[in-house]
């Protein structure tokens, strides 16, 4: 039975906007089966032989098919993007004809023309908790914009509850699964990753040094760490490993969308101290750095300074499935001081707010205070006044402290 995604009303309304609508987002994580509850006809490209012959001998048999139509892995046959605009330009005024679903970027070619007004762009991730069904969504992203913050009981749901959703992740078909189930289903799904998938990327196929770079990302979560360090760290005993080797790895696994980094907040501030510019690494879903790292529920939960790092990653895939649908886009933002916050959601209109992430609840007065002391440095009088600030937390009611901070328990966030 399909599962409700917070996309899905997205895709309505980009279905009504324009001709052909591309999703796009990892494999595994639900493309098929969103656009499947729409689409007339699907054709899957990366399976269907005849479909792809027909590509090149006989487009208008697949074009001209009820729809909409569905062409689900469309990168498989890239001619695809010309045929689907010029048929689009044949008609403007028919609306949602077209879906294409994808789980890698093409290359850049020169042939393929601009989308520009045929197609609407839809980024797919993961599952979040609230579409999982273990977050209630009883805080809702799109109140808090708008300044209503509704107190709530602590949801209930347990710190062991929420590793064992670290393990898991937000992937369809892991749903039911346990955590040990799942760990196998990752495991496989990241051999598929380095074996298959990158080297038709055109990454050289090795293996061993892809996961040791996918576990170097997993330790760097939440951080900056550079290609510089990611190359010593793959390198090893061997000496580091090239950087524009990593840097060409690194490239392929975003075009997988398998990573997300986080950019820095580029915000007018009071004081002159310099802003960091780095990104935050983050993979879509904290499941896969739980698996490149070989680690499960136990361990996780004897080692919970690290496991607060893929907790973090956990809550920003989560905001930004909630973000996407007001146009917002989050980013992290720090000073050469070391003062840092964990996640800033800026709308289109201007409006923002800023989070930080902390798995205890204990640690809510520290962060509390930080936020405070950000906002004390942001030049409001050009950006404006926070619409909130927040800690997402565990095991903790919903509600706002005297001093106007809220505390927002993961398990209640929502869209």
């Amino acid at each position: 039975m399909y599962r409700r995604r917070v996309v899905d009303a997205e895709l309505s309304s980009r279905m009504r906007a324009a001709g052909a609508v591309l999703i796009e987002g990892p494999k595994a994580c639900g493309k098929t089966a969103t656009a499947q509850q729409v689409a007339t006809t699907t054709f899957r490209m990366d399976l269907d032989d005849g479909a792809r012959r027909l590509v090149g001998t006989a487009p208008e048999v697949l074009l001209a098919a009820a729809p909409p139509v569905l062409f689900d892995e469309w990168q498989e046959t890239p001619r695809l993007w010309n045929l689907v605009r010029r048929e689009v330009d044949d008609e403007p005024g028919v609306r949602g004809r077209y879906l294409l679903t994808g789980s890698a970027t093409p290359d850049d070619d020169t042939r393929r023309h601009s989308g520009a007004g045929r197609y609407s762009y839809l980024r797919m991730r993961p599952m979040s908790l609230f579409e999982r069904g273990v977050s209630t969504g009883a805080v809702s992203l799109r109140d808090l914009f708008d300044g209503t913050l509704v107190p709530g009981l602590d949801p209930g749901v347990g710190v062991p509850q929420l590793v064992d959703q670290l393990v898991i992740g937000g992937w369809p078909d892991l749903l039911d699964a346990t955590a040990r189930d799942a760990q196998q289903w990752l495991a496989d799904y990241l051999r598929t990753v380095v074996e298959v998938d990158l080297p038709r990327l055109g990454v050289r196929r090795d293996p061993a040094t892809l996961l040791r770079l996918l576990a170097s990302l997993a330790r760097g979560v939440g951080t900056q760490v550079t290609v510089q360090s990611l190359s010593k760290d793959v390198g090893g005993a061997d000496g580091p490993l090239r950087r524009g080797t990593v840097a060409d790895y690194l490239e392929a696994l975003e075009r997988l969308m398998l990573t997300e980094d986080l950019p820095a907040w580029g915000g007018h501030m009071r004081s002159t101290t310099p802003l960091r510019k780095s990104p935050t690494r983050y993979m879509v879903d904290p499941s896969l750095g739980v698996a490149a790292l070989g680690r499960g529920p136990e361990q996780l939960l004897h080692d919970m300074n690290a496991t607060g790092f893929h907790f973090e990653a956990m809550v920003v895939r989560d905001l930004r499935i909630y973000a996407q649908p007001l146009g917002g886009h989050l980013s992290h933002w720090r000073d050469n001081n070391g003062h840092e916050v964990d996640v800033v959601v800026t709308l289109a209109d201007g409006r923002w707010g800023a989070l930080e992430v902390r798995m205890g609840p204990d640690s809510v007065d520290s962060a509390a205070a930080s936020l405070l002391r950000f906002q004390e440095k942001v030049d409001v009088e050009r950006l404006g006044a926070p619409v909130f600030l927040g800690v997402v937390t565990t095991r903790t009611a919903a509600y706002r402290r005297p001093d106007g901070v809220y505390v927002l328990p993961v398990a209640a966030l929502g869209p």
